[in-house]
Parts: structure tokens; C-alpha cells; sequence
């Protein structure tokens, strides 16, 4: 077993939950196992597809077959499953969002991030016969975590983005509905925190510098807002997180989702 790779406890837990594959001609479907150690090989070492180990077979099989689930949905309702089956700790959850910097191989794909994520010129206001200046080639990733600092789902902006356009999509995220809500400064805003009262969430978020009239939260209890901070440390250890190698949102939204599954089947082999 390489580094890295599937424990027997983790392959016991996510084994079932992975579609089977049929050979297709007269070539054998390959183990998934194998397969699905090779697309962690890839995530954690951020090496190009062609570089993966031989170990774990065929390079563009393993790769095939990522993006052959990717479209299917796979990775999606991989890390919902596993939300679902570990129980979230909703007494509170967290937001906040990281900067991804894209590598130069992430450029020119076909309805890449380029044209998806980042911001598109054409459709930008005018600001006095002029584009606003454009942030840079970077992807912001938001993300909502449960009390343990497990991720439970994400949104991809562009990386000019801000914090708080995002803040009403994450919390429509089909989860359950916690106690209180933990984020920083970024999200404070008069209507996103009414929309938390009335679902009867109670936001804790530190006032911006300019408030005219101020709303303290309970700081004591804001101090476990570093949780979402080390989930995202932990999904950054993945190399294909840390940088954006992909060229198009789908790839790098399911090697998103497979890292934050990683983290979950961690947490649930530790409890066992």
C-alpha cells in the first residue's frame, strides 16, 4: 500500500458507496480500489495525470474514470452520503473562504474557469466607460463546515469575489439547520444577519470597523471560528487544492469534494 492510499477500515466504508464498473469491449473494468487510490495519489501529489504512479494502472483509465463519475454526479453525492451517514454537529456551523491561485497548465480550456469562475468582461457593468480592473487568475473557494470543523459543502467564485455574496448560497445548501452561525467580519451585513434570525439562527459575527452602531457577538464563543480556518489547512495539504491545475470547474469541484470526503472517513475510522 503506497502513501496515502485507502486503509482497509476506509475502503470498508467507501467501497459500497462507489458505482460498480463493467469491462467495456473485451478489456476488464479494473478494481476501483486501485483506481481510486490513483486519483488520491494524483489530488494529495498535484502531479499531471500522466505522471501518476504505475501502480495504480493505466493513467488515463484512472483519469477516465474520474471524469466519467465527475459527470455523473459521483463525487457530489459521495460527500453528501457521507454528511448524511456521520451525523453532522449542528449546535454550530462556520463560513469562510480561501484564495486559490490557478496555474499556468489551467488556462485554456474550453468553458474553463477562466470563463466560468472568474469574472466575465462582458457581462460586467460599465464603471464610467471602462471594465473594473479584473482580480487576477484566481478561484475563491467558500465553504460551510459542522461544529467538528468537517467540510459539509462549498461554492467556486472568481477570486475578486467577496465573502459576502456568497454567504446566502452556502446557507441554502440543503443541510441541517444549526443553532448559531460563526464568521468573521466579511459577512456582516444588516440583511444577511435578519435572514439568519428569521430561520431562528443565531449569527455571530464581529462588527466591520465602520458600523455606526455596532453588534457585538459572543467572543468567547466566536474563538472556535479557527476550526473552518484549520479544515481549510487540512484540505490545502492536497496539492491539487492548494493550486488550481484544472482547467475546467467540474475537476476541480470533484477534487474538492473527494478531499473533503478524505477528511470525513478520517473522522470516521478515528471515532471508531
Amino acid at each position: 500500500m503506497g502513501r496515502g492510499d485507502l486503509s482497509d477500515a476506509e475502503w470498508e466504508l467507501i467501497g459500497p458507496l462507489l458505482p460498480s464498473e463493467r469491462g467495456r469491449w473485451a478489456r476488464p473494468a479494473g478494481d476501483n480500489r486501485r483506481f481510486l487510490n490513483g486519483m488520491l495519489h494524483v489530488l494529495r501529489v498535484g502531479c499531471p495525470w500522466r505522471d501518476m504512479h504505475e501502480r495504480y494502472g493505466k493513467w488515463n483509465s484512472v483519469y477516465v474514470r474520474f471524469r466519467r463519475w465527475a459527470g455523473q454526479g459521483v463525487w457530489d453525492a459521495l460527500l453528501q452520503t457521507l454528511v448524511d451517514l456521520g451525523l453532522t454537529d449542528d449546535w454550530q456551523h462556520m463560513i469562510d473562504s480561501t484564495t486559490v491561485r490557478g496555474h499556468v497548465s489551467a488556462a485554456g480550456g474550453k468553458g474553463g474557469l477562466v470563463r466560468r469562475l472568474l469574472v466575465d468582461r462582458r457581462r460586467r457593468r460599465k464603471c464610467r466607460g471602462h471594465f473594473p480592473k479584473p482580480s487576477g487568475f484566481t478561484s475563491k473557494v467558500h465553504a460551510r463546515c459542522d461544529n467538528q470543523g468537517l467540510p459539509i459543502g462549498f461554492i467556486l467564485t472568481g477570486g475578486e469575489a467577496s465573502d459576502y455574496t456568497a454567504a446566502d448560497n452556502l446557507m441554502a445548501l440543503p443541510l441541517p439547520k444549526p443553532k448559531a452561525l460563526l464568521a468573521d467580519k466579511g459577512y456582516d451585513g444588516d440583511r444577511f444577519r435578519e435572514n439568519l434570525l428569521m430561520r431562528g439562527i443565531l449569527p455571530i459575527i464581529p462588527p466591520r470597523s465602520n458600523r455606526k452602531a455596532p453588534v457585538h457577538p459572543d467572543y468567547r464563543r466566536y474563538k472556535d471560528h479557527n476550526r473552518v480556518e484549520r479544515m481549510f489547512g487540512k484540505l490545502k495539504q492536497q496539492r491539487r487544492i492548494a493550486t488550481r491545475y484544472d482547467k475546467t470547474v467540474l475537476s476541480f469541484e470533484s477534487f474538492l469534494n473527494l478531499a473533503a470526503s478524505r477528511l470525513w472517513l478520517k473522522s470516521f475510522v478515528n471515532a471508531a
